[in-house]
């Protein structure tokens, strides 16, 4: 039997930096486990739900690879390995499969428990969010380390399989980079939009192969109001995904500590410099729409300018400035708040620059100009109709060129008395 000490011992190695309050949280829900040889631990394409800590035996990774009879060995873990980490952040389904090839002793912490301690401590959540991150990203660093040993050592006898090797791990490993990140980040996003009196929500998201990292949230507060949040990643690919979680984390959170949009900007923005450490940043939209006087307060922090159709046809692109979330700490950043009223049948219209970038065949962008002219055309109808209009114009206009950033597009629309 594991002693608590062991535990702890255990926890530290996988969560190197986390402190001794987050360790002991993390303690309290983990749970000792025993593997027979033979026994599947986590099976490809299944739902997963549970990281893994292994502190005896050992394990091998293995993943299908299309047009192989056998499946393809990732690599083998002992004694100090862990794996299914991204499972404690979106439940994903398992990008490989797990077998115990001895008797082997795990440490289990399940992703409904790992949730207990994000609904309990917002901030220890923050901490365990970057500590995360860099497990991803050093996990990365040894397989790519590894590949490259074997390369290596494979050269000088087989140079021609190894180059052909080489392209069929590059592939399968950049594909389950991707379905991770697109997993990750649809898991995220709202699977429904609020019903309010006075007003409508539609939406419309697609991403790109290349995951960029935009999400939204709409949602009611307990005051009346509904927040609001269109935001983008600067990175792509998994740590983009990871990232964007910190990020939507943070707006979920700080929206409920602070009354103003400025105030959340501003938490949000100091929330990311302490759980990064490298280069990437947020641009957002963040406002509260206030259902009883009709308002909409707004901070803009470097994204793309909202564009706000009248009922009378009049349109224009809105203000306020901001810089973008999350990568440098020194200067502050200063933020505008702004607020705009609705009138009956006026439309507001938040996107992510995946949707003005979006080229066609002769690499021609569609342009925010354009975005405008179709909403004010179509500013009679309901908000999901908008949001469905306009990106199907779009995507005529891409006319099937792969798209290289994600597809963001919220409407807001203030019903006609």
């Amino acid at each position: 039997m594991t002693t608590t000490t062991g535990n702890t011992a255990i926890i530290r190695t996988a969560f190197r930096g986390l402190d001794d309050e987050a360790v002991d949280l993390l303690k309290q829900v983990a749970v000792r486990r025993t593997f027979d040889q033979g026994a599947v631990l986590c099976k490809e394409g299944e739902p997963g739900d549970s990281f893994y800590v292994i502190t005896g035996g050992r394990v091998v990774i293995t993943r299908d690879v299309e047009g192989n009879d056998e499946d393809f060995v990732v690599g083998f873990l002992g004694p100090g390995g862990f794996f299914g980490e991204m499972s404690l952040v979106t439940g994903e389904m398992r990008s490989a499969t797990v077998t115990a090839i001895m008797d082997t002793d795990v440490l289990e912490i399940t992703k409904e428990y790992f949730d207990e301690v994000f609904n309990s401590s917002p901030a220890m959540a923050r901490n365990i969010l970057e500590t995360l991150s860099r497990i991803i990203r050093e996990t990365d660093q040894r397989a790519i380390d590894e590949l490259q040993a074997q390369n290596e050592e494979l050269a000088q006898a087989y140079a021609e399989l190894e180059a052909a090797q080489a392209d069929r791990i590059a592939r399968a490993a950049l594909e389950a980079q991707l379905d991770v990140a697109a997993r990750a980040q649809r898991s995220l996003l709202p699977r429904d939009l609020p019903v309010v009196p006075g007003f409508e929500f539609g939406a419309r998201f697609e991403p790109a192969r290349q995951i960029g990292g935009d999400f939204y949230g709409v949602g009611e507060m307990k005051d009346g109001r509904v927040s609001v949040f269109v935001a983008d990643v600067s990175d792509k690919g998994a740590h983009a995904a990871l990232f964007m979680a910190v990020a939507r984390t943070l707006f979920l959170t700080e929206q409920h500590h602070y009354i103003e949009p400025l105030e959340v900007v501003q938490a949000v923005h100091r929330g990311l410099i302490e759980a990064s450490n490298y280069d990437m940043f947020v641009t957002a939209v963040y406002g509260l729409l206030d259902i009883e006087q009709r308002t909409f307060r707004y901070v803009r922090a470097g994204h793309d300018e909202p564009i706000l159709i009248r009922a009378d046809g009049e349109a224009e692109f809105l203000g306020g400035t901001g810089r973008f979330l999350g990568l440098w700490a020194e200067p502050a950043p200063v933020f505008d708040e702004e607020t705009i009223t609705f009138n009956p049948g006026d439309t507001l219209i938040l996107y992510s620059d995946g949707v003005t970038d979006m080229r066609d065949p002769e690499n021609q962008p569609y342009g925010r100009d354009r975005v405008m002219e179709v909403a004010r055309s179509l500013r009679m109808y309901d908000a999901d109709r908008i949001a469905k209009s306009i990106y199907n114009v779009v995507q005529q206009h891409r006319a099937g060129v792969e798209a290289f950033d994600d597809f963001t597009l919220l409407v807001i629309r203030a019903k006609n008395a």
